[in-house]
């Protein structure tokens, strides 16, 4: 165990004596979605996760300590607090140097849940290639942090705002494997399709699980997506939401607006473009993911 990192007693304990346990990023309470209902959603998902079997360990950074599972209090701060910074890989030893706030991204919550020893990690959308990366270089970290760090990530996908097709294109590169569940097509988060042909399929849990063992057990180093289509009752047909996020990334070109700040921005303006459509759609499958994580944390465990 990282010396650096601080577990909770429920999480160490879990972890201790092999029972499953869930990471969960904290980007997503922070940067995600909007005060109370972010901190009202983090708590529903690590219900979700114990009752499905699994502790959740919720994973961020505080006064410069990265924290593997957070108190209600903590929970609290990282959806109100307006200076709490988004945290990437690159980012790390600055905020832990300078004892601040963060909270960790898909990449950065990867690889403390790695140093914690977790293998499976639970979140809304993976981040990937943006459109127009062949000009800007835009791609993010998490394709990268994927090809390096043994962490199973269950998503809805890539966020339908980026470059699908050359997200699948790089991880494909990085040799990592790519399982859609239950679907044929690879999700684009909001929806079920996305016009694109997942590269494997695997249909439960257990199956997921074995995944896993057999790529670790064949030292094969990195992670896995695992994208789990959101529910059909829930999602935004493709075209309708398309349409929104066009518009979206329309504006954020306008004012000039790109690197970190891109994503949270994007999130946002399709919150308004939709009535609060696309934000009712991300907690269901947040929550969504989350039951399947525990499942296949069980599974793996066991």
């Amino acid at each position: 165990m990282n010396p650096l990192l601080a577990l909770t007693d429920e999480v160490r304990e879990a972890l201790a004596s092999g029972k499953p346990v869930v990471a969960l990023e904290s980007t997503i309470i922070s940067h995600g979605m909007p005060y109370p209902k972010n901190v009202q959603t983090a708590r529903e998902v690590e219900q979700i996760i114990r009752d499905g079997g699994a502790v959740p360990a919720t994973i961020a950074i505080l006064h410069g300590v990265p924290r593997i599972g957070l108190s209600d209090a903590e929970l609290d701060l990282l959806g109100s607090d307006e200076n709490v910074r988004k945290v990437s890989i690159r980012d790390l030893p600055y905020v832990v140097a300078r004892k601040e706030h963060g909270a960790t991204t898909v990449a950065s919550t990867m690889r403390l849940a790695a140093l914690a020893g977790i293998k499976v990690f639970v979140t809304g959308g993976l981040g990937g290639v943006h459109r127009g990366a062949e000009s800007s270089m835009d791609v993010s970290a998490d394709l990268t942090e994927l090809s390096l760090t043994d962490v199973a990530v269950v998503s809805a996908g890539v966020k339908s705002l980026l470059d699908i097709g050359r997200t699948l294109e790089v991880l494909e590169t990085l040799g990592v494997p790519v399982i859609s569940v239950g679907s044929d097509e690879f999700p684009s988060f909001y929806s079920r399709s996305s016009g694109f042909r997942s590269p494997l399929r695997l249909d439960a849990a257990a199956e997921i699980a074995a995944a896993m063992h057999a790529k670790w057990d064949l030292g094969l180093a990195g992670g896995l997506v695992v994208a789990n289509p959101i529910p059909i009752e829930d999602e935004i047909p493709e075209a309708e939401i398309g349409a929104l996020i066009a518009r979206a990334v329309a504006e954020a070109d306008e004012q000039g607006i790109t690197g970190a700040a891109i994503t949270p921005f994007l999130l946002g303006r399709i919150v308004e473009l939709s009535d609060g459509e696309s934000l009712r759609a991300n907690i269901a499958l947040v929550k969504h993911n989350a039951q399947l994580g525990a499942a296949i944390a069980v599974a793996y465990a066991g």
